[in-house]
């Protein structure tokens, strides 16, 4: 089933467990323009992982990385806006020890700000097992509270299921 949405609501949050076909959804809302990727080749796996993604999108696409700085990514870039993933940004921000609520509100106030399209990509990891760590319970509560307040945000939600899209609002 593929959707193709002419005049994409303002803001798109894409939920979806990993390899669920969220990316690849996402990327067909808007067909084009400017991709910020917050994942950063850490190893030899995730360099291949961007290098297909990258090769999926194809040149129509503009990528800017900003794998902390996502809130001024999107005040500096050219609508439609696709940004893959929120989890990933994220993850960052722990590593980084900065701190989440903060840069969350930051984020929001520019998705606000935004002049065209923004479609937002995150993986839904509350649907899992309950993490054995201290640090794994706080990044899966920051995630949800993160998909919660971009959810609510948003004029429509997407949650995709092995490859399949079930519009939760705004259908």
């Amino acid at each position: 089933m593929e959707e193709e949405i002419l005049q994409p609501p303002s803001l798109t949050l894409v939920l979806g467990g990993a390899r669920s076909g969220k990316s690849a959804y996402a990327e067909r809302l808007l067909g084009a323009g400017s991709y910020i990727a917050t994942a950063e080749p850490g190893d030899a796996e995730m360099a291949a992982r961007i290098a297909a993604h990258r090769a999926r999108r194809g040149p129509q696409w503009r990528t800017v990385e900003a794998p902390l700085e996502l809130a001024g990514a999107i005040r500096a870039a050219a609508p439609p806006i696709l940004v893959d993933c929120l989890t990933l940004w994220l993850a960052n921000l722990f590593a980084a020890g900065r701190i989440p609520e903060h840069e969350s509100e930051a984020l929001l106030a520019a998705l606000r700000e935004a002049a065209g399209p923004v479609v937002l990509v995150a993986n839904e990891v509350g649907l899992g097992l309950v993490p054995e760590t201290a640090l794994g319970r706080a990044f899966r509560d920051a995630a949800g509270w993160l998909n919660q307040a971009v959810a609510a945000a948003a004029q429509r939600v997407v949650f995709v299921a092995a490859g399949l899209p079930l519009v939760l609002k705004g259908g």
